[in-house]
């Protein structure tokens, strides 16, 4: 039976990776894809990797009509025997019900990818609706790191290094952004409520001050445990 399965996970985790691992191994098979995606990291109208694997995709915007799409295109002969979206965190939720309905309908497979969470911790409403709606969510097994080493659940938005939880809920960027830009790091929860990025970490570590001590308060030649 056909189903409409959520790949979920953080930022850095692979889900491009997979998207495009999936589609190689079924177009290996004789079977063709139709890819979409929304505000890739590598422009409009692609799909691609961190490890640098990219391909042509088509741009799903605001108003873009996936079984629309897929209707015109069957009708006019052509062929498509599943349906990657990547991305799909950024699609709306009636957008998200045109998936299902193309897995329904017309009896393809639909795999999405996302990440269920922006950087205040808050569902986005693609993924929301995904949630409700996927015959099966997978969260990725690849765990993104935490600067701390833990695995990392959350995606924290910084400026400047520093962490912030105000703004847009959609703001193209990336990890290993430069200082003065948008960019975005995943953390652990514990990091991620405190607000401690690896940036700041490091300058945390880096301060001459790290426990207030009264130097005249500690007798000669005494330890002071920190």
């Amino acid at each position: 039976m056909p189903e409409l399965v959520f790949f979920s996970g953080t930022m850095d985790c692979g889900k491009s990776t997979l998207a495009l691992q999936i589609e190689h191994n079924r177009s290996a098979r004789g079977l063709q894809g139709m890819i979409f995606t929304r505000d890739d990291r590598a422009g409009e109208g692609k799909l691609s990797s961190r490890l640098g694997l990219v391909t042509d995709a088509i741009e799903a915007a605001d108003d873009f009509d996936f079984y629309a799409h897929l209707v015109d295109h069957l009708s006019q002969g052509g062929r498509a025997d599943y349906v990657i979206a990547d991305e799909a965190q950024f699609l709306a939720p009636d957008q998200i019900d045109q998936l299902a309905r193309v897995v329904d309908d017309l009896g393809l497979d639909v795999f999405a990818f996302g990440i269920t969470t922006d950087f205040r911790s808050k569902l986005f409403p693609g993924s929301q609706r995904l949630v409700e709606l996927a015959d099966r969510v997978e969260v990725l097994q690849v765990e993104a790191l935490c600067w701390c080493g833990a695995r990392a659940t959350h995606n924290a938005r910084t400026i400047g290094g520093e962490m912030v939880v105000e703004g847009a809920q959609v703001v193209v960027g990336d990890v290993n952004q430069s200082a003065d830009e948008v960019g975005y790091e995943v953390l652990c929860r514990r990091h991620h409520r405190r607000r401690t990025t690896a940036a700041t970490a490091q300058a945390g570590a880096l301060s001459p001050d790290v426990l207030p001590v009264d130097a005249a308060a500690v007798a000669p030649g005494s330890a002071v445990r920190v």
